[in-house]
């Protein structure tokens, strides 16, 4: 009996579904659009992003997810439905597995939110993986040896970072920061800095395109359209990189404390093991400018990029699932 498996990274901002000896199959923006007169849902992914501050008052675009958890059960179910059925097409004989991705830190209610709300989408089994495994697993860190690895998934909501051995976590630690708070950090500074309303996209592009968490020697800029704070009418004004390397810092901060706490609670010799093969980035965030050298000057370990970070922990979900006997006893939470 052939029964479809299905990884998904279930990501604040992102979701990526995975199938096995296929790929990355989908990667779309998790917001649902729905209708505020009779909470029909309108649209999802990519066409209700484009919805994002653009809608009449009938229409409310959704993030079912935030800081990595389900903060809008219903709205995360439709959603989960959309994704796998999109990922396995309109006839199937048989329900599939999923094994869904969710962060290090989750309490155990949060835990079983994800497993209901992927069941009633339509799985005929539902598995939990914690982030930091799967995102070692896609970036091919060997897990299973008895080696200290680090590794480092920032995403839109949470970074999660972790020492993994024998294929457990020995230490970690998850905060409650990400890509959506560097974005609203970067609309706060230029709100205070030019008197300049801008929305969530606009901070979003003004992070990708020039954003640098050092400040750089040869400043990049760009020209953004926002709505001025005294006059409310429309403006145009041009920010640097220092505008952004600025505006992230407490964030940065923040982050910085957390791989600072998960290498004081790693073991001596495992300790030895990351100083001599360095931390590992992977998720959406950590393509951000010059943050792998950041963490390893506050730190004094190396950090490394790992190869295509924003798809490493739905790789991670496929390779899991493919190996569904080995990783079941010691890292599955299994319902």
């Amino acid at each position: 009996m052939f029964i479809p498996k299905i990884g998904i990274d279930l990501g604040t901002t992102t979701v990526l579904v995975y199938i096995p000896k296929r790929g990355v199959i989908i990667n779309e923006p998790s917001v649902v659009a729905v209708s505020a007169i009779d909470k029909r849902i309108l649209a999802v992914g990519k066409e209700a992003k484009d919805m994002l501050g653009r809608t009449p008052d009938t229409i409310v675009a959704h993030r079912p997810l935030k800081d990595g958890v389900i903060a809008n059960y219903q709205m995360t179910e439709a959603m989960l439905r959309y994704f796998i059925n999109k990922a396995l097409g309109g006839l199937r004989l048989f329900r599939p597995e999923v094994m869904v991705a969710v962060p290090g830190g989750i309490s155990s209610v949060e835990r079983r939110a994800v497993v209901d709300a992927t069941i009633r989408a339509g799985a005929r089994a539902a598995y939990v993986i914690k982030e930091p495994i799967v995102a070692a697993i896609g970036a091919d860190i060997p897990i299973g040896s008895a080696s200290g690895h680090m590794i480092i998934d920032i995403g839109g909501g949470t970074m999660e970072a972790a020492v993994i051995s024998l294929g457990g976590i020995v230490s970690s630690a998850s905060v409650r920061i990400g890509g959506n708070k560097l974005d609203a950090a970067v609309a706060e500074f230029i709100r205070r800095k030019y008197g300049m309303a801008i929305g969530e996209r606009t901070a979003e592009e003004v992070k990708i395109q020039i954003g640098s968490a050092m400040f750089l020697r040869e400043k990049l800029s760009m020209e953004i359209k926002g709505r001025d704070m005294a006059s409310g009418l429309p403006r145009i004004i041009t920010v640097t990189s220092d505008d952004v390397t600025e505006a992230i810092q407490t964030e940065l901060a923040g982050l910085v404390a957390a791989l600072k706490e998960v290498l004081n609670a790693t073991p001596p010799e495992l300790s030895a093991d990351v100083m001599e093969k360095g931390m590992i980035l992977s998720g959406g965030t950590a393509q951000l400018r010059n943050l792998a050298d950041l963490f390893s000057q506050a730190t004094g370990v190396p950090a490394y990029v790992a190869d295509d970070p924003q798809t490493c922990v739905a790789r991670g979900t496929g390779i899991a699932l493919e190996n569904l006997a080995s990783y079941k006893r010691s890292i599955l939470g299994a319902k």
